[in-house]
């Protein structure tokens, strides 16, 4: 079986990959088991969600799937109020860099439907199958079938298993931390805010969200150390979601009043991650190529600036060169290098700023952040980088 370009993985990452090539004119499958996501609940929200920047609402849009976003599901998000471990305080709103919000809060489920449905409706073919096997442009797969491509996209997560077949370099350092997500019910109306507190036992953000039957919600992210998330995951759910609550209650300061757990808690590891991008014939996308710590909640949009421009670089290659030629992934390889490195160091060296606890940087870095607070100018930087990404 041959086919110009095969798209491995069917998450948001690499169902907008095949998507993005396809509208491009390039001749793409999908090699992924099939998935569906269940109807949508009025009152149930996913526990996974993402802040969507006005740089990846835009690519979203041109793919022609932001508009079939049920806009009940979607939160703009206004203004940020963002907490240091002492008294540091920084403020960021929408109308500071003349924008009509500084990002969204979409479910992860709502984003794979639509983009389902796109797949579907633009006839891009789907090989119900999983990558088990690389080799000189041939990948083998788990029913034992040979498929050949000029291009393999490798968009199956951060545990890749077309990175892993192909041999690609890969380098993982862990956090030890772990992230806890889960839905809360508020006392207090969100008013379209995102908080954020950098504290001792990692960084808390809570997103706002629709409201429900209810009242207000929230999306809760917590990177908290391994030893507290673990002893806090094997509770029993009665004594977890308790034990949660009383922990929210004095992390988040009373902010939101009284926070009650909805949604089942879930956790999972973080790492430090990055890959080789690209190879003859193979190119990485999202999390198989670089994962980050999710402080700044920028994973997503860094892996949908991937797709861009994988799909950009390879619909624009001369007519001789294959899909799959080195010398044309190497210049996608080239126009991520920056973005990803730049966000790279800036939640890695936030999360290093602020695990530490010598005197000196704790006032430093709150000090730091009362400046940011006084100085208009750079908060309009700080929100044109992020809505960039």
């Amino acid at each position: 079986m041959t086919h110009q370009i095969v798209v491995c993985g069917a998450g948001i990452v690499g169902l907008s990959s095949a998507l993005a090539l396809a509208r491009r004119g390039q001749r793409v499958a999908l090699l992924a088991p099939r998935m569906s996501v269940p109807p949508a609940d009025p009152n149930h929200y996913h526990a996974r969600v993402y802040a969507i920047s006005p740089a990846s609402q835009r690519f979203l849009a041109e793919l022609g799937v932001w508009d079939a976003l049920p806009s009940a599901r979607l939160t703009p998000v206004q203004a940020m109020e963002i907490h240091g471990d002492a008294d540091g305080l920084v403020h960021l709103n929408a109308w500071q860099a003349a924008l009509p919000q500084l990002a969204w809060i979409v479910e992860s489920g709502e984003i794979e439907r639509v983009l389902i449905q796109a797949v579907r409706m633009f006839g891009i073919p789907w090989l119900e199958d999983r990558c088990t096997g690389y080799q000189a442009g041939t990948v083998e797969t788990e029913s034992g079938a040979r498929i050949q491509a000029e291009l393999f996209v490798g968009a199956d997560g951060a545990a890749s298993p077309l990175r892993t077949a192909a041999g690609l370099k890969h380098d993982a350092v862990s956090y030890h931390d772990t992230g806890l997500v889960v839905n809360l019910d508020a006392e207090r109306a969100h008013q379209g805010t995102a908080f954020q507190w950098f504290r001792d036992d990692g960084v808390l953000a809570l997103l706002p969200l629709p409201d429900t039957a209810d009242g207000p919600q929230v999306s809760m992210v917590w990177s908290m150390r391994d030893a507290q998330a673990r002893e806090l995951l094997a509770l029993p759910a009665e004594e977890q979601a308790a034990r949660l609550e009383s922990m929210l209650e004095h992390a988040a300061q009373g902010r939101l009043g009284r926070l009650k757990v909805r949604s089942t808690l879930h956790g999972f590891p973080l790492t430090l991650e990055r890959a080789q991008m690209v190879a003859p014939g193979i190119a990485l996308a999202g999390d198989a190529a670089h994962r980050l710590h999710p402080l700044a909640g920028q994973g997503l949009n860094l892996g949908l600036g991937d797709v861009e421009a994988l799909a950009r670089t390879v619909a624009g290659r001369e007519p001789y060169r294959q899909a799959g030629d080195l010398r044309v992934l190497h210049r996608y390889q080239r126009a991520r290098a920056e973005p990803v490195l730049a966000l790279r160091l800036a939640t890695d060296g936030l999360h290093k700023l602020f695990g530490s606890r010598a005197t000196p940087l704790v006032w430093l870095r709150n000090a730091g952040m009362h400046w940011v607070e006084r100085a208009p100018l750079v908060k309009r930087r700080l929100i044109a980088g992020a809505s960039t990404n």
